[in-house]
């Protein structure tokens, strides 16, 4: 068991409450989620969000799984990338962040989990998670499963946020995202819990596994070619590839 995080002691008590808490959150604030997302990105989100997939590989007619869909901000994304050519399905663990999905006609959506995706295996091209990774309750055992899930030579690109490195960085993203977003959502959000997730956000991103340990896990769960990219130096970009040939990194073979 590989939590992504601590125990968040303020929303709950132990790492066994983690997902039916978070699961539950989700839920109660989906109808708000789209609008605090562009209140908190000053709604840049959608363009860093094609422009991150584009540059990871996904392109025109691809099968492309995006795990912790939510409203479908990632997706949303990808479905204009793979054109009518392609397919995307969703899968999520809360069933009120589906029901307030905002998705183009032919997109799929599951019920289900990063470490328990209801997909056969090597059905897909292409796996996108749009700041989700941090919610998961096993990384070891979520990137397993996209491995049997991705075809082999299929691409992998998870975004994340990451708390900087510098003391200065990390008071000043701290200040806005756990002082002023919360502060903007009592305002603009319908549900009074929303702020609370504005909160839980930021403590997420701040207690996460550090980019080492997300690389790490990725090469462990057996992806070749593993790297890690960052805009603006929270913005991070996680890439992998499963290989044609089980066990063989191919950027270790052509070096």
């Amino acid at each position: 068991m590989q939590p992504p995080h601590r125990p968040l002691i303020e929303y709950y008590a132990h790492e066994a409450d983690r997902h039916g808490w978070v699961r539950r959150l989700f839920d109660r604030t989906a109808g708000d989620y789209d609008r605090l997302e562009r209140l908190m990105a000053w709604g840049s989100g959608s363009w860093y969000r094609r422009s991150a997939l584009a540059r990871s590989g996904l392109g025109a007619g691809m099968r492309v799984l995006d795990v912790g869909v939510g409203t479908g901000l990632t997706a949303r994304q990808a479905a204009r990338l793979v054109g009518p050519a392609g397919h995307v399905t969703g899968v999520d663990p809360s069933a009120g962040m589906l029901e307030r999905a905002v998705l183009p006609d032919g997109v799929d959506l599951l019920v289900g989990s990063a470490e328990a995706i209801p997909l056969p295996a090597a059905s897909v091209d292409f796996i996108s998670m749009g700041y989700a990774l941090r919610h998961v309750q096993d990384l070891s055992a979520a990137f397993r499963e996209f491995m049997r899930v991705l075809a082999p030579g299929a691409r992998i690109c998870v975004l994340e946020i990451t708390a900087p490195a510098s003391r200065v960085g990390r008071m000043a993203l701290r200040t806005y995202m756990r002082g002023v977003v919360p502060l903007l959502a009592r305002c603009v959000a319908r549900q009074r819990e929303s702020s609370t997730l504005m909160r839980y956000y930021w403590d997420t991103i701040e207690a996460c596994a550090r980019p080492e340990v997300i690389l790490r896990s990725m090469r462990e769960a057996g992806f070749a070619e593993v790297q890690r990219s960052v805009s603006l130096g929270i913005f991070s970009e996680y890439i992998g590839v499963k290989p044609d040939i089980p066990g063989v990194d191919r950027a270790a073979t052509a070096a």
